[in-house]
């Protein structure tokens, strides 16, 4: 399809959709339900930078900037840049044993309600099927519709799909290889991998020049267009240079766009973006590698990797450990959030053993406490303890260390979930939030307490209620993990 066909549809959609290309019509967007309830989805982060797998995702940028270790890396193990360029990975990431049945059911087994895959990195390589660039997973590589294949897969195992996009970067992502002899040289025309390779800007100034074309734009309109109009995923997710002032009135078309086709095809759809690249409550904000430190009255969502220092799979993958994970999505479902976990297979479409052996560890802790996290909401608190939050983006790189104090909550129905983070060897919690206080101070909680239990464990629980809070005591109770304590009701 040419490009003008396609702006064309893509405005008559707009016009004749109740949702229109401007902040007082997108402010009229609804949070899907099923997305408030699902709390945990995979991530993955998987194309031509899996090949290298050297330094992280953005090794198709950095291999060309030169003096830094990806370049030196690059001219070392592959030689020099005008004979061996990034383009040339494209025939070695063959994917020749991904299998999307074992990943589906490695997903389900974690746990994950949605997953999202990356359909386009910075790097311009589509992960499916295109009709506007050659430069695919289904004409090139591995010659395979890797987001289409997932679709397919995910659905058996009733997993929503997403998909994000990070097209709008490439603006300038492979700039940097047009300062020295590369392959990245002009003439370089719309559609070839490397266009447009401008001068990159500094990363936070909303007004950098050159600003980004009205060709480079509407290329990104369309691309994305395609996804929704293709895939139908139910999650579009966006990094952060969307919220640059040129992209604004291309970013509401896309909204308003995908808004109208989700009403036409009758589905619950969401925008995920950073900083304020959209106007407030006409999409959903995501926390890069980080939380906030209190709740919030708005549903919110955090992207992180199961690695501390890369989204792709690299040789040298430093890890989180599954109760770090765990203990940071009891916090962030706490809070009114849900966590997108991020899993970057090799490039031949295995996972990492350390990433499996990771997701099923939290999808075992799942499987007996997920009825604390699933279909929750919020209670009047978050949480309890001394151990405090960092906010902020990029923070989740220090580890936290919990006390028997650090205690979350949620609730369902009749049931009130205190997770206790870390529990004591020595059996003995206290809540603070649930004692018998008068209720004229406005205690977090003054009602009655039908039963307790606590999941996963055959040893009923004593307990009681002072003042001080509400008091349980266990004899063979031992975890590693958080453990959740079942409240009833009346």
């Amino acid at each position: 399809m040419m490009k003008q066909d396609y702006l064309e549809i893509i405005n008559k959609v707009i016009e004749n959709g109740s949702f229109k290309d401007n902040w007082n019509s997108l402010s009229q967007f609804e949070l899907p339900t099923w997305y408030q309830k699902a709390k945990f989805g995979i991530f993955i982060h998987w194309g031509v930078y899996s090949v290298p797998a050297f330094g992280n995702e953005w090794y198709s940028r950095n291999m060309y900037i030169q003096g830094s270790k990806e370049y030196e890396h690059h001219l070392n193990t592959y030689g020099a840049h005008q004979d061996f360029g990034y383009k040339d990975f494209i025939p070695q990431f063959k994917a020749e044993h991904f299998n999307p049945e074992e990943w589906s059911k490695l997903f389900k087994d974690a746990g994950a309600r949605y997953v999202m895959p990356v359909a386009e990195h910075h790097d311009g390589f589509q992960m499916y099927r295109s009709r506007l660039s050659s430069f695919n997973a289904y004409e090139m590589g591995p010659k395979r519709d890797v987001l289409g294949e997932l679709k397919k897969s995910l659905a058996k195992h009733d997993i929503v799909l997403c998909a994000s996009s990070h097209r709008v970067e490439h603006w300038f992502f492979m700039g940097h290889g047009k300062e020295f002899d590369s392959d990245i040289k002009e003439p370089l025309k719309e559609g070839d991998f490397y266009w447009p390779a401008m001068p990159e800007p500094n990363h936070h100034d909303l007004f950098s020049q050159p600003a980004p074309s009205e060709d480079f734009l509407e290329d990104w309109l369309i691309r994305t267009c395609e996804i929704v109009d293709q895939y139908k995923p139910q999650v579009m997710y966006f990094d952060w240079w969307i919220q640059h002032s040129a992209v604004k009135p291309y970013l509401k078309k896309f909204a308003a766009y995908y808004y109208n086709r989700a009403k036409e095809w009758d589905i619950e759809v969401a925008i995920n973006y950073k900083h304020d690249a959209f106007m407030f409550g006409t999409a959903v904000v995501d926390i890069e590698r980080g939380q906030f430190s209190d709740q919030k009255p708005y549903f919110w969502q955090t992207d992180t990797s199961l690695a501390k220092n890369s989204w792709c799979y690299t040789e040298n993958n430093q890890y989180k450990t599954a109760n770090e994970i765990i203990s940071d999505l009891v916090d962030i479902v706490s809070k009114n959030g849900s966590l997108l976990l991020n899993v970057g297979p090799k490039a031949d479409g295995t996972i990492a053993d350390k990433e499996r052996e990771l997701l099923l560890e939290i999808g075992a802790w799942l499987k007996v406490n997920g009825e604390a996290i699933y279909d929750t909401k919020v209670w009047r608190t978050s949480g309890e303890g001394p151990t405090k939050i960092k906010e902020g983006q990029f923070t989740d790189g220090e580890s936290k260390f919990f006390t028997e104090k650090d205690i979350r909550f949620t609730v369902n129905g009749s049931y009130l979930y205190a997770t206790v983070l870390n529990y004591p060897d020595n059996g003995r919690v206290c809540i603070t939030s649930l004692g018998e206080k008068d209720a004229s101070i406005l205690p977090h909680f003054h009602g009655i307490i039908k039963d307790i239990n606590l999941l996963g464990f055959d040893e009923k629980p004593t307990w009681y209620r002072t003042e001080e809070g509400l008091v349980l005591e266990t004899k063979s109770v031992q975890s590693d993990k958080p453990v959740v304590v079942k409240v009833s009701i009346d």
